[in-house]
């Protein structure tokens, strides 16, 4: 019992971590930072939804929205948006689940099975939400550092070039998170629910097992005349 509330804790900690991150990382700005920053009197951050300009002795950041969502964007831009909103969903149902199935929650305390199963969605959710974060962050890292180079590969300078920011590694983060999470809910959780079946399936036989034994001492202990007459009425009642 307590190997299993120390993995559903670990789980639930790295589950409400990594949530927390893939969703601070879809709605912040720092996705793509200007690599060359010593250069400049400002440091210049573009996210997925909106691109930032902070003045370096000041502090003051201007920021700009990209055009609404129906007009033409990157693929990269839109693939990006899809596949971290669907991991902020999934991490958040996951969590939210993983927090009912907690033995420490008073909500079905009568039902062990059903907790664990619980946490066996949980983790699958978990496991779901890390796919699509870990590819979108990936993806729009790669293809940043693959323009950058081709970029100076080409000695081809555009005033500003971009590495990604800590908005990506953010992303990344929280997907590994979530993988991690949903391993140890889905693999290890599994362990304990054989052992909790085969436990009910145990305190079930010995219920069964008792109980019939009450019913024969029960019978022995009755005087044959009443015992026939018991029958005699059983055999009435049915017709």
């Amino acid at each position: 019992a307590g190997m299993k509330f120390f993995l559903q804790y670990v789980g639930c900690f790295f589950a409400f971590f990594s949530a927390g991150f893939l969703i601070i990382s879809t709605w912040t700005d720092c996705w793509m930072v200007n690599a060359d920053d010593s250069l400049e009197v400002s440091t210049k951050c573009r996210g997925l939804w909106w691109e930032c300009v902070t003045n370096v002795f000041d502090g003051i950041q201007t920021c700009d929205e990209y055009d609404s969502i129906y007009a033409e964007h990157s693929v990269k831009l839109v693939l990006t948006r899809a596949m971290m909103i669907t991991a902020d969903i999934l991490s958040g149902f996951g969590f939210l689940f993983l927090v009912l199935g907690l033995d420490c929650v008073k909500f079905l305390p009568d039902e062990p099975l059903i907790k664990l199963r619980i946490c066996l969605v949980s983790g699958v959710m978990l496991l779901l939400a890390g796919l699509p974060g870990i590819t979108g962050s990936m993806w729009y890292a790669v293809d940043v550092y693959v323009e950058r180079s081709s970029l100076l590969f080409h000695n081809v300078f555009l005033g500003i070039q971009y590495k990604f920011g800590w908005s990506c590694w953010l992303g990344m983060a929280g997907s590994l998170g979530c993988f991690l999470s949903g391993s140890l809910l889905t693999c290890c959780m599994y362990l304990f629910r054989e052992t909790s079946s085969g436990r009910l399936h145990s305190a079930y036989s010995l219920r069964k097992g008792y109980s019939s034994a009450v019913t024969v001492v029960t019978n022995a202990h009755l005087p044959s005349s009443q015992t026939a007459t018991s029958k005699m009425y059983a055999v009435d009642t049915r017709v």
